[in-house]
């Protein structure tokens, strides 16, 4: 009896030690946020434009006079010097004028020769009395005429000369010949045509044209105090090429056009690369990379924001909470940062990650703040 008298006080003091161990306080679990304060800093802005690619100069060559071709004297794509003959247009009939119009010149000069030696044979004798005043003066109006005459057949002269040589076409600039549509054969002249003989385009260095909105046209100009001065410290600009590839060599914006184009609202550039490879063709398309720096500004980071109906959003930490915040916006280094324009203010707190588990109203606790209190709870 005397011992379950004394089994009983240990077996209540047992359950009661178990009793006051299930109801002890359990150490609630923190959720650490990663937070950043929101101060200025300096990046640099790419901004891409759709451009066209063309060559310094591309000249279309048409014939100056009609005939048949006889002879194609280049390849397309081949490189040609100015004068290089490109092609031959039947020369047999313009070979024919210039020798007709060369034997008119030496007629005329005969002629010419006859009528002088006439008219001074006629002043000699209207000084001797023998011939009158009116044979005189005749026979100067037809050494004139004779004058004018071979003057005429000399032009008529230079003339075939020309057209002669213009049987030859020849280029027009140091280039790269382009397509050739007409055949040894063709009927072609300097009017009628429904396209050239060829184009030859200059592509030692190339133009790269390209588009800016009439208000960043107005935040270049504001930036650089004018279109001249823009043009002088505008950095170098950098092509994408069609293929998504870089160009390896850097380009300078050339010209700024003074008009706006009615039509699109925009004002056109011009760019002018070197083209030392010839990896550069004249009709393709690419796109301008323009840099510009900025100071001052708000960064944060991609993960840091999160979109409702297209709006942008943040989660500020007020008073140890999480407070949504709609912020504008602009992407950099290809989007992995943003460009605070509206929304934030220097020295604000920001939840950088896990945004999508926040609500409105969550208490947030940085890992730093956290870090610190298990710290002083150790020691």
């Amino acid at each position: 009896m005397n011992r379950k008298r004394m089994a009983l006080p240990v077996f209540v003091g047992c359950a009661l030690m178990v009793a006051s161990c299930k109801e002890a306080p359990s150490i609630q679990q923190e959720t650490e946020y990663a937070v950043m304060t929101v101060t200025p800093a300096e990046r640099v802005l790419t901004a891409n434009y759709s451009a066209t690619i063309r060559g310094r100069q591309d000249i279309d060559v048409y014939p100056q006079v009609s005939g048949t071709l006889t002879r194609l004297c280049v390849t397309e794509g081949q490189e040609v010097r100015r004068g290089q003959v490109l092609f031959v247009i039947d020369q047999v009939p313009y070979r024919a004028a210039l020798e007709t119009a060369t034997a008119n010149v030496e007629a005329a000069a005969a002629a010419l020769a006859t009528a002088e030696l006439t008219y001074e044979s006629r002043q000699e004798l209207n000084r001797r009395k023998v011939v009158s005043d009116f044979d005189l003066k005749t026979t100067r109006n037809a050494w004139l005429s004779a004058k004018a005459a071979l003057a005429q057949a000399r032009a008529q002269e230079v003339n075939a000369r020309n057209n002669f040589s213009y049987t030859e076409v020849k280029s027009p600039s140091d280039g790269v010949v382009g397509m050739l549509p007409y055949r040894v054969g063709t009927l072609v002249g300097p009017s009628g045509m429904p396209e050239p003989l060829t184009t030859v385009s200059d592509n030692s260095e190339m133009y790269v044209y390209f588009s800016l909105t009439e208000n960043q046209l107005l935040s270049l100009t504001r930036r650089y105090g004018s279109k001249g001065a823009a043009l002088e410290n505008l950095p170098e600009v950098e092509l994408q090429l069609n293929d998504r590839s870089m160009y390896s060599y850097k380009g300078r914006i050339e010209s700024i056009s003074g008009v706006v184009d009615r039509t699109t609202g925009t004002v056109g550039l011009r760019a002018v690369f070197p083209n030392p490879d010839g990896l550069l063709f004249s009709g393709t398309s690419g796109s301008i990379q323009l840099q510009s720096g900025r100071q001052g500004v708000l960064v944060i980071p991609q993960s840091a924001t999160f979109e409702v109906q297209d709006r942008t959003f943040v989660y500020k930490v007020v008073d140890g909470k999480a407070s949504a915040s709609p912020v504008r916006v602009s992407r950099v280094n290809g989007g992995q940062e943003y460009i605070v324009e509206e929304g934030l203010h220097e020295g604000d707190m920001i939840v950088t990650e896990g945004v999508g588990l926040l609500r409105e109203g969550t208490p947030v606790k940085s890992k730093e703040n956290i870090s610190e209190q298990r710290n002083k709870k150790t020691v």
